[in-house]
């Protein structure tokens, strides 16, 4: 995709643009001629053509034919990502703080609803944001709903930048948050960073908060990472559809999949405010969920003795 470089020097990513359609409909003949020659890597490669200028090729027994789709959005350098499971309130003061204190970065705000209720999806459409808010604000629709890991791979798989950060809605932005991830994530030997992190004592499964900088894992309160890292690993583990510990679980598989570190900034200007998804639940139910992952997670890396913090 083209690029462009602002004054300050970072780069920005120009509007993806729409193929005209006779130039469609020529690489639509091609792609019929490869497909007749056998030639599927080459016609694949021209279906992906079509489909970033913005044609779908629709093939059946009479032929092929062209079908507009939807551009892709813009390249960005950060996507600042939450999910919401209702409470448009806590919704609304994250959107404003990203907005406040995030205009300094090529940045886009993606929330991905994962609620089914009526009032989060009223509020969305009643978002008139304006100038470049308008090109930064994305919002997707789970339907039907799934949980907590799968919704996050939505998000993670929707997302528009380079780097991701996933914020739990309940999270205010008090001032720029993006700009020392970002300058940690340059780091290549930093897998995973946010705002609170945990030391595994002795084993993992033993957690116990860590200021840092090194820690074991880190908090998805704010959670930091590199998208095609974060793909490449296999994105979160979809048995986590409760949300506790899919976040330290996504930390050791990032760390796992370069040998990377995870690294907490303890000083980011954020306030936690209410945990909905917890206070949502009576005790027994959230003890429930919470060992159902607990023991998800020492399966998958209970022995892993080598991610312990030295």
């Amino acid at each position: 995709m083209p690029e462009r470089r602002s004054r300050e020097g970072t780069i920005e990513h120009s509007r993806p643009r729409r193929l005209e359609r006779q130039r469609a409909e020529e690489l639509l003949r091609e792609r019929s001629r490869l497909r007749d020659a056998k030639d599927y890597a080459g016609a694949d490669t021209l279906r992906d053509q079509l489909r970033d200028g913005g044609w779908g090729a629709v093939d059946s027994p009479e032929g092929s034919r062209l079908e507009q789709l939807g551009l892709p959005p813009v390249l960005r350098h950060v996507s600042m990502v939450t999910l919401l499971h209702g409470w448009p309130g806590d919704a609304q003061r994250w959107l404003d703080g990203v907005l406040a204190h995030t205009s300094a970065y090529d940045y886009e705000a993606l929330m991905v609803d994962n609620s089914g209720k009526p009032e989060v999806s009223s509020w969305a459409a009643g978002l008139e944001p304006s100038g470049l808010e308008a090109e930064r604000l994305r919002v997707i629709t789970l339907d039907p709903l799934e949980g907590w890991a799968q919704a996050a791979n939505h998000a993670l798989e929707a997302a528009a930048g380079e780097v991701v950060v996933l914020f739990d809605p309940g999270v205010e932005l008090k001032g720029d948050v993006a700009g020392p991830l970002l300058d940690a994530l340059a780091d290549p030997e930093v897998a995973v960073a946010g705002a609170f992190g945990v030391r595994a004592v002795g084993r993992i499964g033993h957690f116990h908060a860590e200021p840092g900088p090194d820690v074991d894992a880190v908090e998805g309160y704010v959670l930091a990472f590199r998208r095609q890292d974060a793909l490449d690993a296999g994105g979160f583990d979809r048995k986590f559809r409760f949300y506790r510990l899919a976040d330290f679980d996504l930390s050791y598989r990032l760390r796992d999949l370069r040998g990377g570190r995870a690294r907490a900034l303890p000083d980011l200007p954020v306030t936690k405010h209410e945990h909905r998804l917890w206070e949502a639940l009576d005790e027994e139910e959230r003890e429930r969920l919470s060992r159902r992952n607990y023991y998800r997670l020492l399966e998958v890396w209970g022995k892993r003795q080598d991610l312990l913090r030295q």
